[in-house]
């Protein structure tokens, strides 16, 4: 078998990593290289070829994880033509949705990732991006009357115990609940 082109490389490295920012937000950071590189269709040999560690990959990863959370609030930006009060009513009734709780490899990788970020000794990289995604979140939330962190707590609490609920009517009245009380606060 020959060679990939460099164009192909990169492509494969881009699925992995793509691969990977799902993975590891539906399933955490602890899915095997082997199940990482059959999910992206790719051989496990191939890995070390792209990647010098899997660290090195759950960094990357996270950044590209952050990613969609961050063009999600600058369309809500551009859509509400500037109105950030209703980009932010949006964003929430968007974030604590059935989809967005049954969707959790597209989801916020700040509900996704946390319990690995938590367990992981090594505060790298990829600690470094979370916290600076929940605080740039957070500073986005923000109103002239509600403190942004307060408002993401509320999201992100209500988004996993929805997901911990998952089936039961509790689930759905979990999200109500959350969106009420963030309403109430506007």
């Amino acid at each position: 078998m020959g060679r990939v082109s460099q164009a192909q490389a990169e492509e494969n490295r881009r699925r992995v990593v793509e691969t990977a920012s799902r993975l590891f937000r539906e399933r955490g950071t602890h899915v095997s290289v082997a199940d990482l590189m059959k999910a992206a269709g790719l051989t496990h040999g191939g890995f070390y070829k792209q990647f010098a560690s899997k660290e090195a990959l759950v960094d990357e990863a996270t950044a590209h994880a952050f990613a969609p959370l961050t063009r999600l609030r600058a369309d809500g930006a551009e859509r509400y033509d500037g109105e950030r009060d209703e980009a932010q009513r949006a964003l929430i009734d968007t974030y604590l949705s059935a989809e967005h709780r049954d969707s959790a490899a597209d989801g916020c990788p700040i509900a996704g990732l946390a319990a690995d970020m938590a367990r992981d000794p090594r505060e790298g990289e990829a600690h470094r991006v979370y916290a600076e995604g929940v605080g740039d979140f957070a500073a986005w939330l923000e109103t002239e009357d509600q403190d942004g962190m307060a408002r993401l707590c509320t999201m992100l609490g209500a988004l996993v115990l929805s997901r911990a609920t998952k089936g039961s009517p509790l689930s759905d009245e979990i999200l109500t609940a959350a969106r009420t009380a963030l309403a109430a606060t506007d």
